[in-house]
């Protein structure tokens, strides 16, 4: 028997989720289901339903059953996709996936510029990494080729003194 609940719960064991995201990839390659196809009819964006769906943010009921119908997992795995999960998706330090390891080189090059020009610009404080939206597009290089343009837009927050 179904049961609706109102609680929200917090998972302890990143496994969980780590195995979830694993079964759920299986599931979209063996349907040839795209990400987009997979946030349609959620109500959010493709990135938010990408990353909770490969275990770093949980999503609301409603979300979580559209795409648990459409990838034909159980109730079980709707459940935990709707638990707050243990964050973070690169356990070993520096990756070694290419793509991945880019954005590690980014902040390697650029990271004490955006610190400095953020602090410059807003004062002491950071970019939340929760009230923040992520967005990719693919656009055409003038010189040939595609560009990635990727958009970080997070909220100033200040620090505060106690």
């Amino acid at each position: 028997m179904s049961h609706t609940h109102t609680h929200t719960h917090a998972q302890l064991d990143p496994q969980a989720r780590h195995d979830l995201a694993q079964a759920i990839v299986e599931a979209k390659i063996q349907k040839d289901l795209t990400w987009e196809q997979l946030a349609d009819g959620t109500g959010l964006s493709v990135v938010f339903v990408t990353a909770a769906l490969l275990g770093q943010h949980a999503l609301p009921a409603d979300a979580a059953r559209t795409v648990a119908e459409r990838l034909d997992l159980d109730e079980a795995a709707e459940r935990l996709l709707r638990t707050i999960p243990l964050r973070g998706s690169i356990p070993d330090g520096v990756p070694t996936d290419p793509t991945l390891y880019r954005f590690h080189e980014m902040l390697q090059v650029y990271g004490t510029t955006l610190k400095a020009l953020i602090h410059e610009r807003f004062g002491d404080g950071i970019i939340s990494a929760v009230n923040f939206r992520l967005d990719i597009q693919k656009v055409e290089d003038p010189e040939g080729g595609s560009r990635a343009v990727i958009t970080l837009d997070g909220k100033y927050l200040p620090a505060t003194p106690f």
